[in-house]
């Protein structure tokens, strides 16, 4: 999987630059810059990039992800030879350079780059994820989930949505984990009552929340608190 996404990347860099079409023509691929599809590869090799993908003036890719991966029959030899020397010799000089790191705000990645590269200079960027279904919602809330972000937080929440997908689910986070499943499940902290369509808009920002919760087309019982707690996990 992570040489599918690699080439795929690397491809995609090549022809227009930032890449935007990995799970979907509508979803933006900063889910590399929230670091979740490099916890595929060795603990050893996380370090490098942190999801860190740079263009040249050409559109050029340098794909940390290509770079440094190991992956394939015709290089992964050095790496089983010699892990260290590969690591010292291919990982290192990427991990000490000073450049530009792409992070999405409030995310787990922009935190960590500060405290593990500091020589880096780390720039925030919206993540343009704007999922366009309640099905695209649900799945992507693993993905983007920021287990840091989420310290200190246990709660069940039930979904209830309505309108042109009508769609019953629960989301529970606790432990720096998050399950989605189908239905309501388990006595919920938090329940969310919206029309799919204005709950879309909020997700991507066409919507404002307050002028929803006053024309009813988002209803929330329980605590606001609690849903800012679940958005502070899903930043964007």
């Amino acid at each position: 999987m992570v040489i599918i996404k690699s080439y795929s990347f690397a491809w995609n860099q090549y022809s227009k630059g930032f890449y935007k079409n990995l799970l979907s023509p509508n979803d933006n691929i900063e889910y590399f810059l929230d670091y979740q599809p490099l916890k595929l590869v060795s603990t050893r090799l996380l370090d490098f990039t942190l999801g860190k993908f740079i263009t040249t003036s050409t559109g050029e890719p340098a794909a940390y992800c290509i770079a440094a991966c190991p992956a394939g029959e015709d290089v992964i030899a050095p790496f089983l030879s010699d892990r260290k020397a590969f690591i010292q010799e291919v990982v290192k000089p990427l991990q000490d350079k000073s450049e530009t790191v792409y992070v999405v705000p409030g995310s787990d990645a922009e935190s960590y780059v500060a405290r593990r590269f500091p020589h880096k200079t780390v720039k925030r960027v919206s993540s343009g994820i704007r999922p366009q279904s309640i099905q695209g919602f649900l799945f992507g809330l693993p993905l983007l989930f920021q287990r840091n972000q989420s310290e200190g937080l246990s709660a069940i929440y039930h979904f209830t949505f309505t309108g042109s997908e009508s769609r019953l689910a629960t989301v529970t986070i606790q432990s720096k984990t998050v399950q989605v499943q189908e239905g309501h499940l388990g006595n919920a902290n938090l329940s969310v009552l919206a029309d799919s369509k204005t709950w879309l808009g909020f997700l991507g920002k066409e919507q404002n929340l307050i002028w929803a919760l006053l024309r009813r087309k988002i209803r929330v019982s329980g605590s606001l608190k609690l849903l800012q707690a679940f958005g502070k996990c899903f930043p964007a």
